[in-house]
């Protein structure tokens, strides 16, 4: 990394507590604070269902014990007691709970436990306000990923004291991301050879699972806007194609077609090597019709220097905003989205190194906010 992690005084327990451990930017984040809890020094475990990810957490040096505190049923009540007893074995420091369900059972286990550990929690994205969601307040800090879901929060739960929220952004590797990066050239012969429609013309790449609001419909009529202006240019909708949304990606095929895209658009599954992929992109989209909370993939193709576009609501529109206002679009006008997409491809304006939004940024503020509460500051 290009920075280190900070070394803490006194050791601690943190026990984070997340559904299970498969791909998503909560499960990515819990895997990323272990890694430092471990590098600085102290002890990290995790408590989950399990998942693809386990394996990783394990070897990087953390614990990980098997516990469904996430699952959605009754049966989830049983797993209290089996928590309080782990509690009671560890002695944590800092319990932190990164998701719902997780934190009410995490709540309850930690009722009896001597001495109690402190409670942190990180609301992830924009959820559903009510009674159930109000758990994640109960934390000594609660801690948000953007300042739009510090709004929201605050818009929905007025009487929670601003001084117990911390605003901690998710942050990228920036040697996984290297700026400037460029792909060898036998890797981008390998490309091209399976995707031979993308060569020849500027590549489009909205990254994004395949959900209807991710925004797959605007990239695709934005491409045919560009090609009715005669600005020829490809488009890879990455990571769409995946088990159990084929009818929609049928949809996505059928409009394609409709739009006499067949030989300019490619719709593939997740691949590993999204870091080549921003990087042959002459712009990275980001058009989810709903806010999200953050926006990771605006600052990964940023920190590699390559333009991103996106609708300007959420925390996209806030990481557009300060990081890159000139690929801001108002959500919904689509005049003004394929206008500012061919300026971009005609001239986009220079980007910085990243000086923000760093995976050891969050990792450094996430270890000094559990040092806070355990020293009572």
């Amino acid at each position: 990394m290009a920075a280190e992690i900070t070394q803490s005084p006194k050791a601690m327990t943190v026990v984070q507590l997340i559904p299970a451990l498969h791909a998503g930017g909560a499960e990515r984040s819990t895997l990323e604070i272990a890694r430092a809890l471990v590098a600085a020094g102290h002890t990290s475990v995790v408590v989950s269902a399990g998942g693809g990810l386990v394996a990783q957490l394990e070897a990087e040096g953390s614990r990980h014990v098997t516990l469904p505190i996430g699952r959605k049923s009754l049966s989830t009540l049983f797993t209290v007691g089996k928590l309080r007893k782990l509690f009671r074995e560890l002695k944590p420091d800092v319990v932190h709970a990164r998701s719902r369900l997780p934190a009410w059972i995490g709540w309850w286990a930690m009722r009896g436990v001597k001495p109690r550990p402190h409670f942190v929690t990180t609301v992830h994205g924009l959820n559903s306000p009510g009674r159930y969601s109000a758990v994640l307040m109960r934390g000594e800090r609660v801690i948000v990923v953007s300042q739009t879901l510090r709004d929201y929060v605050l818009r929905h739960y007025p009487s929670l004291d601003t001084a117990r929220i911390a605003v901690v952004p998710r942050g990228i590797d920036t040697d996984a991301f290297p700026y400037g990066y460029r792909p060898d050239d036998s890797w981008q012969q390998a490309f091209f050879e399976q995707y031979p429609q993308l060569a020849g013309a500027p590549l489009l790449t909205l990254p994004g699972r395949g959900t209807r609001l991710k925004g797959h419909r605007d990239a695709i009529e934005l491409l045919a806007d560009l090609d009715h202006r005669a600005i020829d240019a490809r488009l890879l909708l990455l990571g769409a194609d995946e088990p159990g949304r084929e009818a929609y990606v049928a949809e996505l095929r059928q409009l394609i077609h409709e739009r006499n895209l067949d030989d300019k658009v490619v719709i593939s599954p997740t691949r590993p090597d999204v870091r080549d992929v921003y990087a042959m992109s002459a712009l990275v989209l980001q058009l989810s019709t709903r806010p999200e909370s953050f926006g990771r993939t605006v600052v990964e193709a940023l920190a590699m220097c390559r333009p991103v576009m996106g609708y300007a609501h959420g925390g996209v529109g806030e990481l557009l905003a300060e990081l890159y206002p000139a690929g801001r679009v108002p959500l919904g006008d689509r005049e003004k989205l394929v206008e500012r997409a061919a300026e971009l491809l005609r001239f986009a304006p220079s980007i910085p190194p990243p000086r923000s939004y760093r995976l050891v940024d969050m990792q450094n503020a996430t270890l000094s906010l559990y040092a806070e509460v355990v020293a009572g500051t």
